[in-house]
C-alpha cells in the first residue's frame, strides 16, 4: 500500500513542476543611456529616482525614493514582481544598493542607469531641475 501512495505522490509532483511557472528572477541589467531611455520610454515601466538629496531627475520618472528606503517603501513599489522597473541616481553607486534592495524583494525586470544621471547627461540628454519630479 505504500509504494502505491509514494508513487501517487512522486507523479502529482512531477506533474506540478511541469506546469508551475518560473519562479527564478532574471538578474537586474546595467544598460548604457540609450538603453534605459528605451525602457523607460515602453508602457508599463516604472521608472525610480533613488537618489539622495535631489539633484534633478530624468523626464518619465514615476517615483521618487531614496536608495536606502526601498524595502521601507514598498508599499508604494508595483504590487506585481513582473513590473518592469528602471532604476537610476545620480552616478550609479545609490542605484546599484536600490536595485539589490528590489532584487531581495522578489522584482525581476529591472534595468539599472550605467554611469546613472551623470553618464546621461554625457550622453547628450537633459535632466529636469530638482524639485520638478
Amino acid at each position: 500500500m505504500k509504494p502505491v501512495h509514494l508513487s501517487v505522490a512522486l507523479a502529482l509532483v512531477v506533474a506540478a513542476a511541469a506546469v508551475a511557472p518560473a519562479t527564478l528572477a532574471a538578474p537586474p541589467q546595467l544598460v548604457a543611456p540609450a538603453v534605459f531611455a528605451k525602457a523607460v520610454a515602453q508602457k508599463g515601466t516604472v521608472t525610480i529616482n533613488v537618489h539622495v538629496p535631489d539633484e534633478g531627475s530624468l523626464a518619465g520618472t514615476d517615483l521618487w525614493i531614496p536608495f536606502d528606503r526601498v524595502a521601507a517603501s514598498r508599499a508604494r513599489l508595483p504590487a506585481r514582481k513582473t513590473t518592469p522597473l528602471a532604476v537610476y541616481c545620480r552616478s550609479g553607486r545609490m542605484s546599484a544598493i536600490a536595485v539589490r534592495e528590489l532584487a531581495r524583494l522578489g522584482y525581476g525586470n529591472i534595468v539599472e542607469l550605467r554611469g546613472g544621471m551623470v553618464a546621461w547627461e554625457a550622453s547628450s540628454r537633459r535632466l529636469l531641475p530638482p524639485g520638478s519630479g
